[in-house]
């Protein structure tokens, strides 16, 4: 069971309402990030404080976005079945 978890998650696949979520967390983030490191380091008059905070922000959001949780892949695509080409039914007679 636990090698089954490990396998889906060292895969990657996340659908496209996850990328999606995560794209949305992520310009949020940044944005919202880019705004708070802004107002820091101009209250501290301290770039370090400005890109500091930032850094540690876009850390944060790289393990919330980077790895394919669970929640990310909510609604897995699903595919047709295949359609039996002209040539095969040919075959199969």
């Amino acid at each position: 069971m636990s090698s089954n978890v490990l396998a889906d998650l060292l895969e990657g696949k996340i659908d496209f309402v996850g990328q999606n979520l995560v794209e949305q967390i992520a310009k949020t983030v940044l944005i919202a990030g880019a705004v708070v490191s802004f107002i820091a380091g101009f209250a501290a008059q301290n770039l370090r404080v400005t890109f500091g905070l930032y850094a540690v922000i876009v850390l944060i959001l790289a393990v919330v976005v980077l790895p394919p949780w669970p929640m990310f892949n909510q609604h897995p695509v699903k595919w047709l079945p295949a359609a039996s080409s002209p040539s095969d039914s040919k075959s199969s007679k």
